[in-house]
């Protein structure tokens, strides 16, 4: 679409050249990775060196990097693979995680949609049975980072595995799997400008994980299928091409630069989780009195994509269980937007987007008046 705005990044961000390169050059080549010929060796060995870059990027071993079709598989083979029956997981998760086990135990959120330690911590107490804890790093609605150093000290002192969903954090913070201390972490290729179809999950040499994927002893017997040697080639060449400490910055300062220049306006927009370390890309911002649905299409009418809290896979906006475990109102929760921004964002398109919001809140009647939210938790 040329001339389009993508702010959309944690939804999928666009597919870095250097990924899309390694992906097209590995479509032409022929071998099955487990075969022992010298087709398949020469697969294999793509398939280690993008290990090693997936590996590095996330502060894990190769060996500890098994290779899945998504981020939401990665998720469920954790959950279900694990050994532990019990599953207790934050209220704010990803419906990979909600949706995976029926008879999982939620933990409450203060009003930022930060984990509550101290809950956790008794829900645990309660029973003595083995038990897995799975809390994302860092939130793809309102971009809320989770404290999960506190969640694996709560969760050691009753001897429960920790499982994070990191999906949205790797590219976007300095992410590292032996200084979380967690047992398995969960990464996906797309959001971070790999291609879609491929994730991983990060296990720890302590746990034994039953695959759920039955069949060959491909993974290290822990997840079986051919694996798709194209699509791990472009994640390896994603995780490679992350920049660093600087490229965070510069989301941090655009991210910045756009809710600053929103706050100016009269009336301001709500800003949802200011009150919580977030991440440097992702903005959850309410127009009191204007649909989310609305603002998503009427923002692409103008050229621009954004989403809304959340969507269902029909790509009909559902209130968000997250900003309504949070404890806002109904009025907040359902004229709230997503802008989240990536490799390919720049000043010119925060400025397009700061316009138009102008202008669909004049047109459509978002009139309530503006304020910062603050969260009920530190009121």
């Amino acid at each position: 679409m040329n001339g389009a705005v993508y702010l959309d990044h944690n939804a999928t961000a666009p597919v870095r050249p250097e990924a899309l390169e390694a992906v097209v050059r590995t479509l032409s080549m022929v071998g099955n990775p487990s075969s022992v010929h010298g087709f398949g060796r020469a697969a294999h060995h793509l398939m280690d060196d993008a290990r090693e870059h997936v590996a590095a990027l996330a502060g894990a071993r190769p060996e500890d990097v098994v290779f899945t079709g998504s981020g939401s598989e990665a998720n469920n083979l954790a959950l279900g693979g694990c050994g532990r029956r019990r599953v207790l997981v934050s209220a704010v998760e990803h419906d990979s995680i909600l949706n995976a086990d029926a008879s999982q135990e939620i933990v409450p959120v203060d009003g930022d949609g930060v984990i509550d330690l101290d809950a956790l911590d008794s829900q645990l107490a309660l029973e003595g049975t083995p038990a897995l804890v799975s809390v994302m790093l860092a939130n793809n609605e309102t971009g809320t980072i989770q404290p999960v150093a506190g969640v694996v000290e709560v969760a050691r002192r009753h001897d429960a595995l920790v499982h994070c969903d990191a999906v949205q954090a790797v590219g976007k913070l300095a992410t590292s799997f032996s200084d979380l201390g967690v047992d398995m972490m969960t990464l996906s290729a797309h959001k971070m400008g790999g291609p879609q179809g491929i994730g991983a999950l990060i296990v720890g040499a302590n746990v034994t994980l039953r695959a759920l994927t039955r069949g060959g002893g491909q993974e290290r017997g822990r997840r079986a299928g051919t694996e798709s040697v194209p699509l791990i080639a472009g994640f390896g060449a994603a995780a490679l091409a992350i920049g660093g400490g600087e490229e965070i910055q510069r989301l941090a300062r655009l991210r910045d630069s756009l809710e600053e220049r929103l706050g100016r306006l009269t009336p301001a927009p709500v800003l949802v989780g200011r009150g919580a370390p977030r991440l440097p890309n992702t903005s959850c911002i309410a127009m009191p009195g204007v649909a989310s649905e609305t603002q998503v299409m009427a923002f692409d009418l103008a050229g621009i994509a954004v989403s809304a809290g959340s969507a269902c896979s029909s790509g009909k906006v559902r209130p968000s269980h997250v900003l309504s475990a949070m404890g806002l109102g109904e009025t907040v929760v359902g004229s709230v937007i997503r802008v989240s921004l990536g490799w390919t964002s720049t000043e010119v398109e925060v400025e397009r987007f700061v316009t138009a919001w102008t202008e669909i809140n004049e047109r459509l009647g978002g009139g309530a008046e503006g304020r910062v939210l603050v969260p009920s938790a530190k009121a």
